[in-house]
């Protein structure tokens, strides 16, 4: 069945985007074209922090009325801070499209940004930080982003300690302005012309030019120890098509075949035939201006020189993909795609990605770009030349 999707750009460079369903309910995300990637050096993680402040209060709302406000009536509203934007997400029955959008535009055209709660924010901010650095999985992931990108781009999304410290309100301020090119992606039973007019009402965004990204590619390897652990974990990190580019999809059927899931290459091959890894997985991180995947694994100190050969090994292999493991591998993610779209709110932020990268209309032809993939597409993925690599060991 043909998605009934609705594409309009507004006077001040927002675009709206509406998929309209039947359930009585829907899902927004509204985003911003700025995110960590947009970030000064000096100032990394300021964009995650003016995300966490942005729901601290208003003019008429505290922070506990915003939430409230939303909870009341059975839906959720949070955020999140990504490399090329920052965007915030709720999700409501749908008698209370307006109340939703009224809410975001009062976070962001009318927060107060009193230093009081800043600062308090400041110390969630912090705490985040170190919970991110003392889970070592998290840790090895984030620290493989810097070994395959020169700063500031290759720093963490969340800053460092000494960064977000020096963070002041006057920083956010700054920040703010860099807010352009909104994307409002609603998905569910809306009238489209009735959330136009309700974004040209509550969300007058200035029409500004879109941040630049620098992004520079590396290479590199680095070993960092900790006394506490008794456990290796191990990144291998590899650059990769962009979001914009056609052979993502080349890379999704890569990464399913060698890394998704219990059936997958590595998992067969790394825990389940030699039980050296209790998880071995594939993790992506996709933009309009880099990709990158990584392969991780938690194994004993002793074993990480023949677990990380493994996975060079098996990246390899895939040179010899044969034909009927990748027509496995596209029903696989045709099948994931087909329920994913079951969550409307999966579906309004999958609308922004392709948006972002060129043309929300992209999302909708999924699995026919899956379905004509060949052979040889998938194959040239497994032809390494660079990686970079991050060891945590214990000591």
């Amino acid at each position: 069945m043909e998605a009934d999707f609705h594409r309009v750009e507004l006077e001040n460079g927002m675009t709206v985007l509406v998929e309209r369903r039947q359930q009585p309910l829907f899902s927004c995300v509204l985003a911003v074209r700025a995110g960590a990637a947009h970030e000064p050096l000096a100032e990394k993680g300021v964009a995650h922090y003016l995300e966490h402040c942005l729901f601290q209060g208003t003019e008429t709302r505290s922070s506990e009325e915003l939430s409230a406000a939303v909870e009341k009536k059975g839906g959720t509203l949070n955020g999140f801070t990504a490399e090329e934007l920052t965007a915030f997400w709720l999700r409501l029955p749908s008698q209370h499209l307006e109340l939703g959008l009224e809410l975001l535009g009062d976070m962001l055209f009318h927060s107060t940004l009193e230093p009081e709660r800043l600062e308090k924010e400041k110390k969630v901010v912090l705490e985040e930080v170190k919970m991110v650095h003392d889970h070592p999985r998290s840790h090895v992931l984030g620290r493989i982003k810097s070994l395959l990108y020169e700063k500031p781009f290759g720093m963490e999304v969340l800053g460092t300690p000494s960064t977000v410290r020096r963070l002041s309100r006057e920083s956010l301020l700054r920040f703010r302005e860099k807010y352009a090119r909104p994307v409002l992606s609603v998905v569910g039973r809306v009238d489209p012309e009735e959330v136009v007019e309700l974004a040209r009402r509550y969300l007058p965004f200035p029409p500004r030019p879109e941040p630049e990204a620098r992004v520079v590619r590396r290479e590199g390897g680095r070993t960092e120890r900790r006394r506490e652990l008794r456990q290796a974990h191990l990144a291998l990190g590899f650059h990769t098509p962009t979001l914009g580019d056609r052979r993502r999809y080349a890379l999704y059927s890569f990464l399913a075949v060698l890394a998704e899931g219990a059936s997958s290459r590595l998992f067969q091959e790394i825990r389940d035939r030699r039980g050296l890894a209790y998880e071995v997985s594939a993790h992506l991180n996709l933009g309009r201006s880099y990709g990158y995947a990584a392969l991780y694994a938690g194994t004993e100190p002793g074993k990480v020189r023949e677990v990380k050969e493994l996975m060079l090994s098996e990246v390899r292999k895939m040179e010899g993909l044969g034909r009927g493991e990748l027509e496995e591998a596209k029903e696989q993610l045709i099948g994931q795609y087909r329920l994913m779209t079951e969550n409307s709110y999966r579906v309004a932020l999958s609308l922004v990605y392709e948006e972002l990268a060129g043309s929300a209309e992209e999302f909708y032809r999924y699995e026919q770009r899956i379905s004509e993939l060949r052979l040889e597409e998938v194959r040239e993925l497994g032809r390494l030349r660079d990686y970079s690599y991050f060891l945590l060991l214990p000591g």
